[in-house]
C-alpha cells in the first residue's frame, strides 16, 4: 500500500481507509510493512463493512461498525507470512469491504521541510534531419556544451516514429564518450535506468545520435509531428540540488562532424525488434503501418565489417604479427617478430627458451602506421626483443610489451620479471601473453598466459597487488592459456580472451569478482584476442576439435549476442592473433601466421541488393547521393522537353556522319579529275564514264608510283584492305567485309559491280 498521502499530515496519529480491491472473496497471505521506526511508532490495521469515512483519512475512529484487527506493526518488525493454505477471508461474504490503516507517528521531522533534491528533463532533439528515400542509414546528431550546475541522469527515454533503429545518448569528458543509455525506439517507449556512473558537470558535453532507414520509401521525411514524419528525441530524466533546481532544459544543436567522429560504435548498431513488438507499437495516428518484419529482424545484416583491400599502400615487409595498439594520437601500433618464428605453440614442450644464440631482433620490431595509409610514420625495438607476443599504449603513448621468451613484461625504463628465467611466484611470469593499464589509477594487468594460467594486476609502480585463475578455486573451470587482455573503462571491468578454453571472462577491475562469460558455438573452442570501444571486438582461431571458420565478431557486451561477423576478401584468416579499433570504427587484425595486417571497416560499403525484385546498386557513402524533388507536372515537363532534344539530336547526328565521310570522297574524286584531265590533254585518250571506283581502279593500274590511298591509309585493327575505316552498325568492332576484299593488290579498287535486275 502507498503512504505518500501521509506527508501531509502534522498529526501524530492518523488512519486512512481504502475498499478491498475485488469484489469477489478474497484472501490475505502475507502482510509486508512499508515503513520504519524512524518515523512510524506503530501501525494497526483494521477491517470492517464500514469505515468512518470513505472520501479522505479517518482522524475519528476506524469503522462505525465492529471493527477486527487484522494486523499490527512496531519496531521495524520483519514481514509476517501466513503458513501455507492460511488467509485471512476478505470481500464480498466475509463482513469486510475496507480496510483501515491506523498509524502513530514517533518523529514527523521527516515530512517537514524542502527536498533537498529536485528532478527535472533534459531533452536532446533534432529538428532539421532529412532522411532521404532508400538511403539505409541516416544519422541525426545532437550535442550541447553544459553550462549549468551538476545533475545526475538516473533515468532515460528514446523516441522517433518508424524509422527509428537506435537511440543513443552520451556525455562527453575531456574527449571521452561515455554511456547515458541506449534504446531501440521501436521497443515500448518507458524511462529506463541510466547508466549510474554518469554525472553532468559544467564543461561537460550531452550528445545524442538517432540512426534512421530510408529503405522502403519514395519520398523525403522530415522532422515533424505526424505520424508521417519523424522526430528525434533522447530524454535524459535527471535530478539536481533543490538550491539549484531546473526543472526542464533542452538542446536542439546540430552535433559538429568533427565531434561525432568519435561517437561509439555501437551508437550505429541497430537493436533487434521482435515481429510481436513491432506489430503492437507500430500504430500511429489513424493509420497503420505495414512494415517488413523479416527486414527488421536482420537490420543488423546491413551493419557489416569489409575489408580494405587497398591498406596498406605499400608493403609494411612484416614477420609474425603478434601484437596490435593504438596510440593516444591514435596512430596504429604494430609489434611483430622480425625474422624469428614461433612455431605451434601447442607442441612446445619446454617454456625455455632455445634459440637464445641467435641473439635478438635486428629488425624494428615496433612500428607506429598511419591508420589510413598504412605508411610507416616511426620505427624501434631493434636488437631488443626474443618473441614478442602483446603490446598496449598508455595515455602517455608508453609501450607496454610482453615477450614470450624474455618471460618478460616492459616498458620504458621499468622491466617486470626477470629475463629468460621462467617462475610462477609474484616477481616471474611464464610466457605472459598480454598486458592492460588503467589509465585512471595505472595499475597495470598482466595474462600469464601459457604456463600460469592467471592474471596478474601491480600497482603503476609495478608494486605486486593480487592475481587470480587456476589458483582461485571459485572459478570451476581455470583458464586456458588467457591470451588477450582488455579494459572496460565504463564499466570498471577487465576481460581476457581464454584462448584455449574457448570464452571471454569479464571480471571487476579493482577486485578480480567474477562478472560474465561470453562462450559461443560460434567461437569453435578458440578465442584468441579481444578489444574493446563500447562493442567487444574479438577474433577466433583453427581448433581441431570443432573445426568453424576463423573470423572476427562484433560482440553486444550487455546481451552478449553477436552482432557481426567478418573476414578478408580474397584470402582467409590463417592465424589472426591481435585485433584493434580505432575511434573511427575501423578495425585492424594482425596475422601471426600470413605475416599481415588486414583493415576493416564498414565506412565504404559498395554491394548489390535486390528490393522488390528489382537489383539496384547501393552506394553507402552519404555524399554520393543526391535526390531532387519536383512537382508531377514539372515532371512531365522536363521529360517532354528532354525528349524533344534527343530527337533533335537524332536527326542531326546522321547528318554530321555523312558529312564527315563525304569529304574524303570529294578529295578523291577532285584528284582523280584532275589526274585524268592531265592524261587526256596529254594522250588525247578518251575514256568512258566511270564511277568513284572506276576512276580509282584506272589511277592504281595504270600509273606505276602513282597515288596509293590504300597505303596512305595504313592497314591495322579498325581499318580495312580498302584503306578506310569500316562502319559497323551490328556486331563487334572486329568484324571485316570479306566478300569485298581481294588478294590482289592490283584490284584493290574495282569497279563497282552492274546493278543486278529485279526479278
Amino acid at each position: 500500500m502507498s503512504l505518500f498521502s501521509l506527508i501531509f499530515q502534522s498529526d501524530t496519529y492518523l488512519c486512512m481507509a481504502f475498499p478491498v480491491p475485488t469484489r469477489q472473496d478474497a484472501y490475505i497471505v502475507d502482510f509486508i510493512p512499508l515503513a520504519s521506526m524512524d518515523t512510524v511508532h506503530h501501525m494497526l490495521l483494521f477491517g470492517c463493512q464500514t469505515p468512518v469515512s470513505t472520501n479522505s483519512f479517518c482522524v475519528q475512529g476506524t469503522c462505525e461498525d465492529e471493527a477486527a484487527i487484522m494486523y499490527a506493526w512496531a519496531r521495524n518488525a520483519p514481514p509476517t507470512k501466513l503458513p501455507k493454505d492460511v488467509g485471512f477471508k476478505v470481500g464480498r461474504s466475509s463482513g469486510m469491504s475496507y480496510f483501515v490503516l491506523q498509524i502513530h507517528y514517533g518523529d514527523i521531522s521527516a515530512f517537514k521541510g524542502e527536498q533537498p533534491f529536485i528532478a527535472g528533463i533534459y531533452l536532446l532533439m533534432s529538428v532539421d534531419t532529412v532522411i532521404l528515400p532508400g538511403q539505409r542509414v541516416t544519422d541525426a546528431d545532437v550535442a550541447c556544451d553544459y553550462t549549468s550546475y551538476p545533475i545526475y541522469p538516473f533515468a532515460f527515454r528514446t523516441h522517433t516514429h518508424r524509422l527509428g533503429k537506435v537511440v543513443s545518448g552520451y556525455r562527453i569528458r575531456d574527449g571521452k564518450w561515455t554511456l547515458i543509455g541506449r534504446q531501440s525506439p521501436q521497443l515500448p517507449q518507458a524511462f529506463y535506468p541510466a547508466n549510474k556512473q554518469v554525472t553532468v558537470k559544467y564543461g561537460d558535453t550531452l550528445a545524442a545520435r538517432c540512426v534512421f532507414t530510408g529503405e522502403g520509401k519514395t519520398s523525403k521525411t522530415y522532422i515533424g509531428g505526424t505520424s508521417d514524419d519523424e522526430m528525434c528525441n533522447f530524454y535524459i530524466m535527471y535530478y539536481m540540488e533543490s538550491r539549484h533546481a531546473i526543472p526542464y532544459m533542452n538542446c536542439m544543436e546540430m552535433g559538429s562532424e568533427e565531434l561525432f567522429q568519435h561517437i561509439p560504435p555501437e551508437a550505429n548498431v541497430p537493436i533487434n525488434v521482435s515481429p510481436s513488438h513491432m506489430n503492437s507499437v507500430m500504430h500511429l495516428g489513424q493509420s497503420t503501418v505495414v512494415l517488413d518484419t523479416n527486414k527488421l529482424e536482420t537490420v543488423d545484416q546491413d551493419y557489416h565489417f569489409e575489408q580494405v583491400s587497398a591498406w596498406p599502400q605499400s608493403s609494411l615487409q612484416l614477420g609474425q604479427v603478434s601484437g596490435l595498439a593504438l596510440d593516444s594520437d591514435s596512430n596504429l601500433v604494430i609489434f611483430h617478430r622480425g625474422d624469428h618464428h614461433w612455431g605451434n605453440t601447442k607442441k612446445t614442450l619446454s617454456v625455455l627458451y632455445q634459440q637464445r644464440s641467435l641473439g635478438p631482433i635486428q629488425q624494428s620490431a615496433i612500428l607506429v602506421v598511419d591508420p589510413s595509409k598504412g605508411s610507416i610514420l616511426k620505427a624501434s625495438g631493434r636488437n631488443m626483443f626474443f618473441l614478442p607476443h602483446g603490446i598496449t599504449a598508455d595515455k602517455e603513448n608508453n609501450y607496454w610489451v610482453t615477450d614470450v621468451a624474455l618471460h618478460q613484461v616492459n616498458k620504458t625504463l621499468m622491466a617486470l620479471g626477470e629475463a629468460f628465467i621462467p617462475g610462477s611466484d609474484n616477481n616471474h611470469f611464464c610466457q605472459p601473453t598480454d598486458v592492460a593499464v588503467d589509465t585512471e589509477s595505472g595499475n597495470i594487468f598482466v595474462s600469464d598466459g601459457y604456463c600460469n594460467a592467471r592474471i596478474i594486476k601491480f600497482s603503476a609502480d609495478g608494486k605486486y597487488l593480487s592475481e587470480w585463475g587456476s589458483s582461485d578455486r571459485r572459478r570451476r573451470i581455470p583458464f586456458h592459456i588467457p591470451h588477450s587482455l582488455v579494459l572496460l573503462p565504463d564499466k570498471k571491468e577487465i576481460c581476457v580472451a581464454d584462448r584455449e578454453n574457448g570464452r571471454i571472462q569479464c571480471f571487476i577491475a579493482e577486485t578480480g569478482e567474477f562478472v560474465k562469460e561470453i562462450k559461443k558455438d560460434e567461437f569453435g573452442g578458440e578465442v584468441f584476442a579481444i578489444s574493446y570501444n563500447g562493442l567487444i571486438f574479438a577474433v577466433n582461431g583453427e581448433s581441431l576439435s570443432r573445426p568453424v571458420p576463423i573470423r572476427g565478431f562484433v560482440i553486444d557486451y550487455s546481451t552478449k549476442d553477436i552482432l557481426d561477423t567478418f573476414s578478408p576478401n580474397k584470402k582467409e584468416f590463417k592465424m589472426p592473433h591481435d585485433i584493434a579499433e580505432t575511434r573511427d570504427g575501423s578495425v585492424f587484425v594482425g596475422d601471426a601466421s600470413s605475416k599481415s595486417v588486414y583493415k576493416f571497416t564498414t565506412e565504404k560499403l559498395h554491394h548489390s541488393v535486390k528490393k522488390a525484385g528489382i537489383e539496384v546498386q547501393e552506394l553507402e557513402e552519404m555524399d554520393a547521393v543526391v535526390q531532387t524533388k519536383v512537382k508531377q507536372d514539372t515532371s512531365k515537363t522536363a521529360a517532354i522537353q528532354e525528349k524533344q532534344t534527343l530527337n533533335k539530336g537524332e536527326r542531326v547526328l546522321p547528318v554530321i556522319i555523312t558529312t564527315l565521310l563525304l569529304i574524303p570522297l570529294v578529295v578523291v574524286i577532285s584528284i582523280g579529275v584532275f589526274i585524268s584531265w592531265r592524261k587526256k590533254n596529254q594522250h588525247e585518250v578518251k575514256s568512258e564514264p566511270s564511277s568513284v571506283r572506276g576512276i580509282l581502279g584506272k589511277i592504281r593500274g595504270k600509273a606505276v608510283g602513282s597515288l596509293n590511298l590504300g597505303n596512305f591509309f595504313p592497314s591495322h585493327k579498325g581499318y580495312s584492305r580498302q584503306g578506310f575505316d569500316q562502319l559497323s552498325t551490328e556486331g563487334s568492332d572486329q568484324e571485316r567485309n570479306d566478300e569485298d576484299s581481294s588478294d590482289s593488290e592490283n584490284e584493290e579498287y574495282s569497279a563497282l559491280p552492274p546493278p543486278q535486275s529485279s526479278s
